[in-house]
């Protein structure tokens, strides 16, 4: 396995995490998944349609989002939002990363000193 095998592989699994604490943060407002594909995007979340669909439902299933459809315009659209336990579990895991960046920086201001 290559080196940039090896870099894209973990790299994967570091997104694919960080992709759930993103959608949940967003869905404070309600959104379908091409928008969120957009939102995502821009933020610098690349993230690809057969993941993303496959995720909403879980988290849905795990009670951390609900959906409606909307049928006011030509092409109806799945809504998604999160409940009150989606928006705990997003800010716990925004506190998680938080306190994870300041360790991995602490980690590294401690090996450059030595």
């Amino acid at each position: 396995m290559t080196t940039d095998a090896t870099l894209a592989s973990h790299l994967q699994e570091l997104r694919r995490g960080t992709v759930v604490v993103a959608s949940l943060t967003v869905l404070r407002a309600p959104g379908y998944g091409y928008s969120l594909l957009e939102t995502l995007s821009e933020a610098g979340f690349e993230v690809e349609a057969n993941t993303l669909y496959p995720l909403l439902r879980r988290l849905e299933s795990q009670g951390l989002l609900t959906s409606s459809w909307n049928t006011d315009e030509a092409r109806p659209r799945k809504f998604y939002t999160t409940t009150p336990q989606g928006d705990a579990i997003a800010e716990a895991l925004r506190g998680e990363w938080a306190r994870l960046d300041e360790a991995i920086t602490d980690l590294s201001a401690t090996r450059t000193k030595e």
